[in-house]
């Protein structure tokens, strides 16, 4: 089973004022590249991104990728990361550029919940809907422009694990 993550860093980043994902992104891979998955996507968007260097990838393959279309939504987005993944790939875990504290232990849960019966599968935090999200090659086609946020989903219980944290203003970031 081959399993890619596709990293949402396209957003304009209006409540932040600047690239937030421009100062995130190294610590969500160094996060992501601990979790068993085998690629990464970044899709950039409202910016130009670059990559970190190799020592923070570890040796798994990175790729930036630009969606032209990021101002129609998430939703958007995610469509041009999963549409960069290679026909071999069976699921995509989603992260965000902005949630620094990813841990590497709720992606791994997500994707065993995943293997069990397919589908899409996000981590939860005190019953909430969060990230990592998994999703299936089968429902690939059915992102709507807002995101998986209104798709059902099974959730996975990561309370346990830590939020990955969600860097809207600057004040969140010196509080992270």
């Amino acid at each position: 089973m081959k399993i890619a993550a596709v990293v949402l860093a396209a957003g304009e980043a209006t409540r932040f004022g600047a690239p937030k994902q421009r100062l995130l992104l190294p610590r969500v891979l160094e996060r992501l590249v601990r979790a068993p998955i085998d690629e990464i996507v970044v899709v950039e968007g409202a910016y130009e991104l670059e990559l970190p260097s190799d020592t923070v990838s570890q040796g798994i393959p990175v790729r930036l990728v630009e969606c032209p279309h990021w101002m129609q939504g998430p939703g958007a987005s995610l469509r041009c990361g999963l549409e960069a993944l290679a026909d071999d790939v069976d699921a995509a875990v989603v992260v965000l550029a902005d949630g620094p504290d990813l841990s590497p232990d709720a992606v791994e849960r997500v994707l065993g919940i995943w293997a069990e019966s397919g589908g899409i599968v996000a981590a939860s935090y005190e019953g909430e809907r969060g990230h990592p999200l998994v999703i299936g090659r089968a429902e690939w086609t059915a992102v709507p422009d807002e995101g998986l946020r209104e798709l059902p989903v099974r959730l996975g219980p990561c309370d346990d694990l830590g939020s990955p944290g969600d860097i809207d203003t600057p004040t969140d970031l010196r509080e992270n």
